[in-house]
């Protein structure tokens, strides 16, 4: 038995896990306009490149940072907020009528976003996260990993943060 595959092929399976707990995780007025896509090694790596290319030519050392974590990632959990309407609350979070907002093109994030699906995506984010830890699998919510993704074409939604996943004896995301 191949110890390291058979840890890879672990981590993947905590990584649809992930994706069963973002997508059940409560949404306001049962609407979901959630967004998952799970990455693998390979397409970790690619992504990872692609985020220190971005942070050397930015002159950004996040990017450059969270790109080699990526880069020794095992899986990466993408979640990102589609468009939606607004929830028709009007509680004024936006600061626009509800969904009335104007959409404009951020780099990379689009906005104004309704606070409420926001809060969707957060708690589908944690309810993830939660699923990684309970399974001892190391884990960092990054909004740059999210970011880049959307650059790179590899999620469609508005709003994107990620979860890259590693199982080591010492995690790549602690020395921050």
């Amino acid at each position: 038995m191949d110890f390291d595959k058979e840890l890879e092929e672990t981590v993947m399976q905590v990584t649809k896990l992930m994706a069963l707990s973002a997508k059940t995780a409560p949404k306001g007025v049962g609407h979901d306009y959630i967004e998952i896509v799970i990455l693998d090694p390979v397409q970790c790596d690619h992504l990872g490149k692609n985020m220190i290319d971005w942070g050397e030519r930015t002159n950004d050392p996040g990017f450059v940072r969270d790109g080699n974590n990526l880069c020794n990632s095992m899986a990466c959990l993408l979640i990102g907020l589609r468009d939606h309407p607004g929830l028709g609350l009007n509680c004024g979070a936006c600061d626009h009528a509800c969904g009335q907002f104007p959409t404009k093109k951020g780099e990379p994030f689009v906005g104004p976003q309704c606070e409420i699906r926001v809060l969707d995506m957060g708690i589908a984010l944690g309810s993830a996260a939660k699923t990684a830890s309970i399974h001892n699998v190391d884990n960092r919510i990054m909004y740059r990993a999210g970011a880049q993704a959307m650059r790179d074409g590899i999620i469609k939604a508005n709003f994107v943060h990620a979860i890259p996943l590693n199982a080591s004896s010492k995690s790549p995301y602690y020395d921050r």
